[in-house]
């Protein structure tokens, strides 16, 4: 398999003899294991997923190709293993091995050098393979339909957590096994809060009403944000909202292979800077995802990273305005080999609930 392959050779050139992966995502990416409990051992030699008792079914199941080590305690099973091969040095993720459980591997393995590292995973989830995009595909397609049948139910009079509710329930109805993240639906003042968490606030005329969601398929995340009003717009909903569109449309038109998150960061901030609202859009203007909601690359400012096809991106600039409400516009985007193609089909003129 060309990620293990890609494993070894980076353990090659650290000149180490083991890479230890502990983080759940990173474990499903590389094994298509979705247990809670593991842990990946990947040598020259040996591809090893090490569990318990609860998880030995599941993983002859869902793990063809690998070696199942039924462990006790995952200490004695790792100096077990470590004699096994005669290892002398292994690689672990630094963000996912406690402190507590570093001195404790340090005691028992003395002779052996331990180095923490990180991204070694992250990197190759970056580009999505064929299969990986049709489920995110899949899940953006079911959090389209589900706001198409969401909106026509929306009036002033419902509040914010009714709606999401009945947002979770359209996806789940429609296939999706969860939620991204909890939804968010922020109306009036609260839209402009860029990650409200959807309260009892009734929807009155006059408000914005930003929708941010996203649904999971087969274990791939989607993510779309939405901006609708309550009432006939006045002019400032429909500056907001058009400057908004206009930034989206524009950084949108500019995601295509060789280009920066920070340059099409920048596209997007330019123009919302130029208007006068530069001060208003404190977020970066996207992120990737897939097995997580939040993967990189990002489209930021600081963010340097160049676009290949198969990556993930989403374009997502806002306007936040306190005491008045804000506007956010996300599409999900996959890059191509000539452009771009937009995974999100819902449409974008500002809808408005009568």
């Amino acid at each position: 398999m060309e990620r293990i392959a890609r494993i070894r050779e980076r353990l090659q050139a650290e000149q180490a003899d083991v890479f230890l992966i502990s983080n759940p995502v990173n474990r499903r990416y590389i094994t298509g294991f979705t247990g809670s409990a593991g842990l990946v051992w990947i040598s020259s030699t040996k591809q090893a997923l090490l569990t318990d008792f609860r998880y030995v079914e599941q993983v002859k199941a869902e793990c063809p190709g690998w070696e199942l080590v039924r462990i006790e305690t995952y200490s004695d099973t790792l100096e077990e293993l470590i004699g096994q091969e005669g290892v002398r040095s292994i690689v672990f993720e630094e963000e996912y091995v406690t402190v507590k459980q570093l001195k404790e591997w340090q005691e028992r393995f003395p002779s052996v050098e331990l180095k923490g590292s990180s991204g070694w995973v992250e990197t190759l989830r970056m580009r999505k393979t064929p299969e990986e995009i049709e489920n995110i595909r899949r899940a953006a397609q079911i959090g389209d339909e589900a706001f198409a049948e969401l909106l026509p139910t929306i009036k002033s009079g419902l509040t914010e957590q009714e709606i999401a509710l009945r947002l979770e329930f359209l996806m789940r109805e429609k296939g999706a096994s969860a939620m991204s993240f909890a939804p968010i639906v922020g109306s009036g003042p609260q839209s402009a809060l860029p990650h409200a968490r959807p309260g009892d606030r009734i929807l009155s005329y006059g408000d914005f009403v930003v929708f941010d969601f996203g649904c999971v398929w087969n274990g791939y995340c989607s993510d779309m944000t939405r901006t609708i009003v309550i009432g006939e717009p006045e002019e400032q909903h429909l500056l907001i909202y058009d400057l908004v569109l206009k930034a989206q449309m524009e950084a949108l038109r500019a995601v295509a292979p060789g280009r920066t998150g920070a340059e099409i960061d920048a596209i997007a901030r330019e123009i919302i800077s130029e208007a006068g609202y530069g001060d208003y859009f404190g977020h970066g203007l996207g992120h990737s995802l897939g097995l997580e909601v939040h993967e990189n690359p990002r489209l930021s400012k600081v963010d340097n990273t160049v676009l290949e096809p198969g990556m993930i991106v989403t374009v997502e600039p806002g306007v936040y305005l306190p005491g008045f409400g804000g506007v956010r516009i996300e599409d999900l985007v996959v890059v191509t080999e000539d452009g771009h193609e937009v995974l999100t089909s819902t449409f974008k003129e500002l809808y408005v609930v009568k």
